[in-house]
């Protein structure tokens, strides 16, 4: 669009990509990015994050469109001197200088190649249960989250009623269309082989309980899909 010199403004919901894995906002020319705290940067829901080009600054300027809660203009005034123009979450900003902290430890690349071995494993584990994935291209998969799908005559959130209730784990729901019809797996932000694992064991049992018909095999499948590429890795980063 840049180089097209089109006025358009390139906008990402990276809600859950940022901090799981490769975003550049700079390098890519996004003009505005917008994420929050509750995923890939490990901490509770409560802080929003947007990322301003100097394109959508001036897009800003010339807007004619009222606004409030949207508008920029007094965050801008207050970061110039350091502050926070309303009152802040100031215990979720010590939390957010300790994941920032974790993640410098970890560092990017290897937070992105965990966040690859857990989504990898994970599809492994839905394919072995004779399960759907929802997102049918490959390349489009996402390596922080996986959505699958139920076989028809089944309701998925009645399988994560009883996961709830039997393991006290919380999956996501389906929203929308796939209401009822999906449940989503989380993969990301502080996470480690161990709770991945866990996580499968718990849906494995969970759809038994529920009746869904499915093979067994996929939380096997998912550890040999962890170890197989441990293999690889030095011990010190795991």
């Amino acid at each position: 669009m840049n180089r097209a010199r089109h006025s358009a403004l390139l906008i990402v919901d990276a809600i859950s990509s940022l901090g799981s894995i490769d975003y550049r906002h700079d390098e890519w020319e996004v003009d505005v990015t917008v994420t929050g705290s509750q995923k890939g940067l490990m901490l509770p829901p409560g802080l929003g994050f947007t990322a301003v080009s100097q394109k959508a600054l001036a897009a800003r300027k010339r807007s004619t469109m009222p606004r409030s809660y949207w508008d920029w203009e007094e965050m801008l005034k207050a970061n110039e001197s350091g502050f926070y123009p309303y009152t802040p979450a100031t215990n979720l900003l010590y939390a957010l200088h300790e994941a920032l902290l974790m993640i410098e430890e970890e560092g990017l690349q290897h937070i992105y190649e965990r966040h690859t071995r857990y989504g990898e494993a994970t599809r492994a584990c839905v394919k072995a249960w004779g399960l759907d994935i929802l997102c049918e291209e490959p390349l489009e998969q996402s390596n922080a989250l996986t959505a699958v799908v139920m076989p028809d005559g089944h309701n998925a959130d009645r399988v994560r009623d009883i996961i709830l209730q039997n393991f006290d784990m919380s999956l996501g729901t389906g929203l929308g269309q796939v209401a009822g019809k999906i449940f989503r797996i989380g993969h990301l932000g502080s996470f480690n082989d161990l709770s991945l694992a866990g996580t499968l064991s718990g849906v494995e049992m969970g759809l038994e309980l529920a009746g869904v018909p499915f093979k067994k095999g996929g939380v096997q499948a998912a550890l040999n899909s962890l170890t197989s590429t441990l293999k690889n890795e030095p011990a010190a980063v795991r």
